[in-house]
């Protein structure tokens, strides 16, 4: 396995006004996997090909335990690589397409077949029967189980996976990201996903990177992109439902004011804002509770209309959609509390809660 460290990586595109890669710092610790997120046209798979050394045409430098890899072609960087499509040989049975890589560097029967072997116990049951039928012959995730074992079988230093299970059904999916996490984790594989699935990325990566145009944004554990957003971006991006963010609040002697309605400034921020500093303020929907009778009265009040009611049945919640003095609030109620479209209710967050936003610029106060 290896450390790999991207120090302000760029990628211009000659058809693009802005680039593709923007001074990328990044590190994937040795044994870790790093998940990728971001919208389409973040510069996700970009990062991936200049990480593989697809893509050369670059500034800055690509790392592997502190080796600059620009002159090392992607043949030797000893990377598995997994893709969205599978990308298997489909005139070659499971067997071949992971001996493949063995023929072309003659190594002997006896050592192709001890690697298959352990490649196929780390892969788990029925492995081995998929390794004795053509690609044609597979369901979907039967042939991602193949791609990820060939993969696998060259011991690769680096693992990267591009939007592997986008082809795949729900439910194999989740098999298969399963699958995935216990091997990465069991054989601390070094590992780059990139993904636009929030879950997958929340269910994978020891860290998690979120990329906008090409920059990153913030990288660090589910935990804190959550909790301590570094940019509004992050705090609207990360998250399902996403966080509530309300845009329009200005500081006045103390108060957060939205037009009529206000609510005091905490203290931490006091020496950190001025007046008539336009903010954004911000709250987790999970933070946010319907008024009742079990719910504490202390907090950040907001009154509105329900628009919409989703059920969350894995987390025994339902998401209410309010609209509230011209913003839209997502608050969470229990399931076994009825809440009906039309209704009018109160919903409140504590103070400590709240995150707020520079409206400028969007940083974290």
């Amino acid at each position: 396995m290896a450390t790999i460290q991207l120090v302000d990586v760029t990628r211009r595109f000659a058809a693009q006004a802005t680039p593709a890669l923007d001074s990328v710092d990044l590190t994937i610790p040795n044994g870790e996997t790093v998940a990728i997120v971001g919208p389409s046209g973040s510069g996700k798979s970009t990062l991936l090909r200049v990480i593989a050394g697809l893509d050369a045409d670059y500034s800055g430098q690509v790392l592997y335990d502190g080796r600059d890899m620009r002159e090392v072609p992607p043949k030797e960087r000893h990377i598995g690589m997994v893709f969205q499509n599978y990308a298997l040989y489909p005139h070659f049975l499971g067997h071949g397409n992971l001996s493949f890589f063995f023929r072309l560097r003659r190594a002997t029967d006896a050592e192709t077949e001890e690697r298959i072997r352990i490649t196929a116990e780390i892969m788990g049951i029925g492995f081995q029967e998929l390794l004795k039928r053509k690609p044609g012959t597979l369901s979907g995730g039967q042939q991602q189980r193949v791609a990820i074992g060939r993969a696998i079988v060259r011991n690769p230093a680096l693992m990267l996976l591009d939007e592997p299970l986008s082809n795949l059904d729900a439910k194999l999916r989740t098999q298969t990201r399963i699958e995935i996490k216990r091997l990465l984790h069991r054989f601390r594989i070094t590992a780059l996903y990139v993904t636009h699935d929030q879950t997958e990325a929340m269910a994978l990566g020891d860290q998690i990177a979120v990329l906008r145009t090409g920059r990153v944004e913030q990288v660090g554990p589910l935990a804190t992109l959550l909790h301590s957003p570094a940019n509004a971006f992050v705090a609207g991006f990360v998250g399902t439902p996403a966080m509530n963010l309300l845009a329009g609040g200005l500081v006045r002697e103390g108060v957060v004011e939205f037009g009529d309605w206000q609510f005091p400034l905490p203290p931490r921020l006091r020496g950190q804002v001025y007046t008539g500093q336009q903010i954004v303020v911000g709250i987790r929907p999970e933070a946010l509770h319907v008024l009742n009778d079990g719910v504490p009265a202390g907090g950040v009040r907001w009154q509105g209309s329900v628009e919409i009611v989703e059920p969350d049945l894995g987390r025994r919640t339902q998401w209410v959609h309010l609209r509230c003095a011209g913003h839209m609030l997502v608050a969470g109620a229990p399931l076994e509390n009825p809440v009906y479209v039309g209704h009018r209710l109160t919903v409140v967050a504590p103070a400590e809660d709240l995150h707020f936003f520079d409206a400028a610029t969007g940083l974290r106060l």
